[in-house]
């Protein structure tokens, strides 16, 4: 439970911190951080898909995600969320929906989410969710 507890102190510390000072940052410096822990979440799902027993249950997973995702309409109802929410904030950034669906599919449905709380609940090691907290510190 203490992972979780992390994870969401850091999501919301980290949002307002970003909304806070990501302006102020050099555009070369965010490309950065984003670009290195890009390439660490992907060491990370290769790393752990590699130590899978069965990788047909890690393709069907996959797969069986994306068809429900679109069936579901998913994407679509996180985008019309998104707009509302512009249009209650009153943004004008072009890019508002973007940047929500984005940090909605990265910091709370992320598969560093979904695999570090089966971890701590399962196994009771929050090491995973603590690692994203981390990283979630560290994006402008």
């Amino acid at each position: 439970m203490t992972g979780t507890i992390v994870n969401t102190a850091a999501v919301l510390l980290g949002s307002l911190l970003g909304i806070l000072l990501h302006s102020r940052l050099p555009e070369r410096m965010t490309k950065l951080a984003f670009q290195a822990i890009g390439l660490f979440t992907l060491y990370l799902g290769v790393s752990m898909a590699w130590k899978t027993n069965n990788l047909l249950v890690l393709i069907f997973a996959l797969v069986t995600g994306a068809i429900l995702g679109e069936l579901t309409g998913i994407e679509k109802a996180v985008i019309r969320l998104g707009d509302w929410l512009k249009s209650v904030s009153r943004s004008s950034n072009a890019r508002f929906t973007e940047g929500l669906v984005t940090a909605f599919l990265l910091w709370c449905m992320g598969s560093m989410t979904i695999l570090g709380a089966m971890e701590e609940g399962i196994h009771g090691d929050p090491s995973l969710l603590y690692a994203k907290s981390i990283l979630m510190g560290l994006l402008p």
